[in-house]
């Protein structure tokens, strides 16, 4: 049995063959072509050249469905509005460019900048480098506020074991000074810890090293080589850093406030006397009689200094002492430390 032949109703203008001859009328008497293919009606002509929506029977020749679409009336007619510049920007126009695969779009000219968005381009570059550079600023003052103690503290504690093993086993509190020989001391050694320095008022004590240099001073406060010894007449002069692990608080001593200093066999209760701010080109301040460096000195004095104001460095900060007792190391430790 041959197998039927599907056709398609009439359409508008009379239907076409798939080749696009026109289609004779079949009749009564006229059978139907074996061999005939699927007719497809012809696309009616319309302003637009986008083909119709077609569903899953238009293949068969079915009447082409209604194109439905959410877009408003108008909304395709006419070219979409361009995207409006930001404020410092300004539009260009495109152009199109021929290449081997087609056309593409390419900017007509460079995009230059506006005088107002070079200029906030600028402040906000200026500040991000401002803002960096006082974090910078931040963690160098944090540093040397509090980031320098513990290194001092650390070289304080082996300074504290060098000075011990120094004296020997002489610092006994049990052994008498007048047992002992008298040995004149020899001379300090640069960079070596030579006594301890005690302010009780500011719960605070130090190895003090001799020299007055940057690197002699660096962990330690550092004793003026032409100055006295602790105890003798004269002038006993000692620098320090204005850093919170040396002579950060030295502004609070009051007149009468106790400074204590270890030697080998003693303890020298110095008391202060006067406080006063110089020119860092004072140096008569640490002569043997404060003030008055050609003067024979008769007492037996303290002097301290470090820099002033905090943070800075062109004043000097004085701190002046004379000494008001010696106590022998075997009688025990000073009242004013405790003992």
């Amino acid at each position: 049995m041959e197998a039927p032949t599907a056709f398609i109703p009439k359409v508008g203008a009379g239907p076409t063959r798939a080749t696009g001859s026109p289609a004779a009328p079949a009749g009564p008497d006229r059978a139907a072509d074996p061999g005939a293919t699927a007719l497809i009606p012809a696309v009616p002509a319309g302003p637009s050249s986008r083909p119709p929506a077609m569903d899953s029977t238009a293949l068969m020749g079915a009447v082409p469905r209604t194109a439905t679409t959410d877009e408003p009336a108008g909304a395709g007619d006419g070219p979409a509005e361009p995207p409006r510049p930001r404020r410092g920007e300004r539009m260009v126009q495109l152009r199109p460019h021929h290449t081997g695969e087609g056309y593409r779009s390419v900017y007509s000219e460079l995009t230059r900048p506006s005088l107002a968005s070079r200029l906030r381009t600028g402040i906000r570059v200026s500040g991000e480098v401002l803002i960096t550079f006082g974090l910078v600023v931040l963690l160098f003052a944090g540093y040397e506020v509090w980031g320098k103690s513990a290194i001092v503290d650390a070289h304080q504690n082996d300074l504290s074991q060098q000075l011990a093993q120094a004296w020997g086993p002489t610092d006994d509190p049990t052994v008498a000074p007048s047992a002992t020989p008298s040995v004149k001391p020899s001379p300090p050694v640069r960079g070596k810890p030579i006594a301890g320095l005690h302010i009780p008022k500011l719960d605070k004590n130090w190895v003090v090293v001799e020299g007055v240099t940057q690197a002699d001073i660096r962990y330690a406060p550092g004793h003026y080589p032409t100055s006295a010894l602790p105890g003798q007449v004269g002038n006993f002069s000692v620098a320090g850093h204005r850093n919170r692990a040396t002579f950060w608080r030295l502004d609070e001593l009051d007149d009468g406030d106790a400074i204590v200093v270890e030697g080998k066999t003693d303890w020298y209760v110095y008391r202060v006397s006067q406080s006063r701010i110089v020119k860092p080109t004072q140096v008569e301040v640490v002569a043997p009689v404060p003030g008055e460096p050609d003067k024979k000195p008769t007492k037996r004095m303290l002097t301290l200094t470090t820099c002033n104001p905090k943070f800075d460095n062109y004043q000097r900060l004085i701190i002046h002492a004379e000494l008001d007792r010696t106590q022998p190391k075997s009688a025990g430790r000073p009242t004013e430390l405790g003992g």
